[in-house]
């Protein structure tokens, strides 16, 4: 399975943009990420890595709402690391270009490790894990937020619903990245499931993904993604149509 690199999907400015505009969360929803995230935090003020950061929503939040936290923020991308220091740059983040397989970080100095929605950009999962295995303190530990191929249930797929097929070709199992990470030197902890809202309905959905903000919808023709959207400004009706929520697998690593 061919997998695109993290540092070639996000390059383009306009992607950048759109996946900052496209990608924002309720800060109700975004605290509650963080707190489950923090729980796996191994002692108080941890120091915290942020592996494909995008443009720094969770290296932002977590620095503000884990007290004590000190957050270095990943990424490939200098398109994303832009938007990142335009929009997410509080006081104890700081951002630095780099791959999973080569992080631009010393070794044993982070007690927490966040992998949100990059699983499936990394080529070798398996020099990743080593990597993280390298930078982790012991008894530190690797958060992977993603959606793993046998449970693909987004709301997007309900108006393009070609985009599973091609997710499923992208995304890894969770026996596949779990078989990676132990291969790595790391122990699996635990596999868990975590959903939250991330607009109140679906015209606000529709509005979210008018931009194309995530690189999903680069597989598809301009046709395909107007009839989608159409899809998807029909069933949202100008009624209260309640929340869309998020759902995502949530596996934890540790460093023996």
């Amino acid at each position: 399975m061919k997998i695109e690199p993290m540092s070639r999907v996000y390059d383009d400015e306009r992607l950048a943009g759109a996946y900052e505009r496209g990608n924002e969360m309720p800060e109700r929803a975004l605290r509650a990420w963080v707190e489950l995230i923090g729980s796996f935090a191994p002692r108080s003020a941890p120091v915290i890595l942020e592996v494909g950061a995008g443009t720094g929503v969770f290296s932002d939040a977590m620095a503000r709402w884990i007290e004590g936290s000190e957050v270095v923020g990943v990424d490939a991308s200098e398109a994303m690391l832009g938007e990142a220091r335009r929009h997410h740059s509080c006081p104890g983040v700081r951002y630095l270009p780099g791959e999973a397989e080569a992080l631009p970080v010393g070794a044993g100095g982070f007690d927490l490790a966040l992998m949100s929605r990059v699983i499936h950009h990394i080529p070798d999962r398996v020099g990743a894990g080593r990597e993280l295995v390298r930078v982790l303190r012991e008894g530190g530990r690797v958060v992977v937020r993603t959606t793993f191929r046998e449970r693909l249930d987004a709301a997007v797929y309900d108006y393009w619903p070609q985009l599973r097929a091609s997710d499923a070709r992208r995304f890894p199992g969770e026996a596949e990245v779990v078989e990676d990470f132990v291969a790595a030197g790391l122990v699996l902890e635990e596999v868990t499931s975590f959903a939250q809202p991330v607009v109140a309905n679906l015209a606000e959905y529709h509005a979210r993904l008018v931009g194309r903000p995530q690189s999903k919808f680069n597989c598809l023709t301009d046709e395909d993604f107007r009839q989608g959207l159409a899809r998807l400004e029909t069933a949202a009706g100008g009624e209260d149509t309640g929340p869309v929520l998020e759902r995502y697998d949530v596996a934890v690593f540790s460093r023996p």
